[in-house]
């Protein structure tokens, strides 16, 4: 029998292949074009036949690399299952998820694990708000941003929902706030280093502001929300993820606007043939959760 050709190359062709560029695969492998060039040519010299064929815009695949391709590509789905079935034995699931999200998420979490403590959870959080299956060990993840294109399975949790919050001393200080112009005389608090959030729902309600550039930037919507919550000033947050301090009234919702933006958060895991039964009840109860958060849509009455 033939010596088997060494893995990491069978990897670089399937790679190589699907791009039919060194470049791009090298950047997709995370090693150099010359690391690339040196491993097709050794699997070439090892199988005693040209793979790829050169050309002045690229590679494409000899009448060998096309009959290769089909069955590189099986031996790496067949270790995919295997990696999977054996994981299903791990009872602990793996869940990534964005910092601004944990308002939400890490109540339900933790309520979770009280009702199903024979399936833990154990969440990795991020300040990036993306997900990428390939490189990252994880059953599933929260994302944040547009709708995930179809590469990946995707249950929808809410739509991002801007608008400001303030404790109730602050409502009804000295300096009331009765309309949005009444913000002008107050510190607005930022949940990231930029000011589009509140630019963007300043818009919507046709108010024009001077102080904007002159709040307190957080670099987190948990930060910004701590400290409106103790009367530092108004900050502009997501009604979907602060239903639970607006219905233990630490933070109140001075207008009715809420201005969405296109943009929410998804429960997202890789397409499978199957789907663990635990992780399908984590991520339907998730999706139940978020259906019924607590919080009205109106204005907490003053």
């Amino acid at each position: 029998m033939k010596r088997l050709p060494p893995l990491p190359a069978l990897h670089t062709f399937l790679i190589t292949a699907q791009c039919c560029n060194f470049t791009r695969a090298a950047e997709q492998l995370h090693i150099t074009q010359g690391a690339v060039s040196r491993q097709i040519a050794g699997l070439e010299d090892h199988l005693g036949y040209a793979l790829f064929q050169r050309q002045a815009r690229g590679l494409s695949l000899t009448a060998e690399g096309q009959a290769w391709l089909p069955r590189v590509q099986q031996v790496f789905r067949l270790i995919g299952d295997a990696v999977e079935q054996v994981g299903e034995k791990r009872q602990t699931l793996q869940l990534k998820a964005p910092t601004c999200v944990m308002r939400w998420l890490l109540p339900r979490l933790l309520q979770w694990q009280k009702e199903r403590p024979d399936v833990p959870v154990e969440l990795t959080t991020t300040v990036r708000h993306g997900v990428d299956f390939q490189r990252e060990a994880f059953d599933a993840a929260v994302v944040y941003g547009p709708p995930p294109d179809a590469s990946l399975a995707c249950l929808p949790l809410f739509d991002e929902q801007l608008t400001p919050v303030c404790s109730r001393p602050v409502l009804e200080g000295p300096v009331p706030l009765r309309e949005p112009a009444d913000l002008q005389h107050h510190l607005l608090l930022h949940p990231a280093l930029d000011e589009r959030d509140w630019n963007t729902w300043l818009k919507a309600a046709d108010v024009h502001l001077s102080n904007v550039s002159k709040g307190q930037h957080f670099e987190t919507l948990d930060l910004a929300m701590s400290m409106a919550s103790q009367g530092t000033g108004v900050a502009i947050g997501d009604w979907s993820l602060i239903g639970d301090d607006l219905s233990a009234g630490r933070l109140v919702m001075p207008f009715e606007l809420k201005v969405k933006t296109g943009l929410g958060y998804h429960l997202v895991h890789p397409h499978k043939p199957q789907v663990s039964g635990p992780l399908q009840e984590l991520m339907g109860w998730l999706v139940e959760q978020a259906r019924a958060r607590s919080c009205g849509s109106k204005a907490c009455p003053r």
